[in-house]
C-alpha cells in the first residue's frame, strides 16, 4: 500500500515512522519534505502501527504552521492520485464551504483513479471540508473509541455514512494518553491504518468511499 500523507512533512526514521518513500512539497520549491513541527510524523506512527509494510509518501501542505490553503491541497490531492498512491490520509480540513467545489473536484479526480481520500468529517459541530464530501471517506473522532476500534455512523445533516476513530495517536511510554497530541487529526491517521489493512486483504482493495461503507456496513 502506498498512503500519501498531506501534512507537514515526514521526520524519515523515527523509530515510530521508520523509511519513507520519496514525496512531494506543495510549500517549497525545494521539495523539502522534512517535518519541522511533528504533527505528520505524528500521523504517520499511528498509520504504520496498524500497517507496517505500507509505504509512507510525504506530501507536504504545511511547513512551521498547521495553516495551508485550498489551492494547495488541491494540488496535493491531484499529485498523490498521479503518482500510484492508493490512499490519501488528510489530517485536516477547511470548513469554509466557499472552498467546497474546488477540493470536492479534487476528490472527484483522487476517486475516477481508484484513489480513496480519508479525511476529517466534523468535529465540534464543524463540518470539514472534503471529509465531509461524498467522494471522501469522512472519519469522526471520539474519546470513547479504543485505538483498535472502528465504528460507522450517519451524519443527521448530510445522511451520509462515516466513520469514529479514536482521537489518539500512538501511545509515548509514560505519558498519559491525554497528555500527548490528540484530536481528529489522530482519529484520521487510525482510520486510514485500518482501511490499508482492510485494502491488502482484499484482492481488488477498495477504490470508492461507497465501497468502504458497503464492505464495513456488510461486516459489521
Amino acid at each position: 500500500m502506498r498512503i500519501a500523507i498531506l501534512d507537514s512533512g515526514l521526520a524519515a526514521g523515527h523509530p515510530h515512522v521508520g523509511a519513507v518513500a520519496d514525496g512531494h512539497s506543495c510549500v517549497s520549491l525545494a521539495n523539502d519534505v522534512l517535518d519541522r513541527i511533528g504533527h505528520g510524523t505524528a500521523v504517520a506512527a499511528a498509520i504504520r502501527e496498524k500497517v507496517s509494510d505500507a509505504e509512507l509518501v510525504p506530501v507536504k501542505v504545511f511547513d512551521r504552521t498547521l495553516t495551508t490553503d485550498a489551492a494547495t491541497l488541491s494540488e496535493a490531492i491531484h499529485w498523490a492520485a498521479d503518482n500510484a498512491c492508493h490512499l490519501v490520509n488528510l489530517s485536516l480540513g477547511t470548513a469554509n464551504v466557499a472552498h467546497s467545489a474546488l477540493l470536492e473536484d479534487a476528490i472527484q479526480y483522487a476517486a475516477r483513479r481508484g484513489v480513496l481520500v480519508v479525511a476529517a468529517h466534523r468535529s465540534d459541530d464543524v463540518r470539514w471540508f472534503p471529509g465531509s464530501l461524498s467522494d471522501a471517506v469522512g472519519v469522526t473522532g471520539h474519546t470513547d473509541v479504543e485505538r483498535d476500534e472502528l465504528l460507522i455512523a450517519e451524519d443527521i445533516e448530510t445522511g451520509r455514512s462515516h466513520l469514529v476513530a479514536s482521537i489518539y495517536p500512538r501511545p509515548i511510554p509514560g505519558v498519559p494518553r491525554e497528555r500527548n497530541l490528540h484530536g481528529v487529526s489522530f482519529a484520521v491517521a487510525n482510520a486510514t491504518g485500518f482501511l490499508a489493512r482492510l485494502c491488502e486483504s482484499l484482492p481488488h482493495g477498495l477504490k470508492r468511499a461507497d465501497d468502504v461503507f458497503a464492505l464495513l456496513n456488510d461486516a459489521a
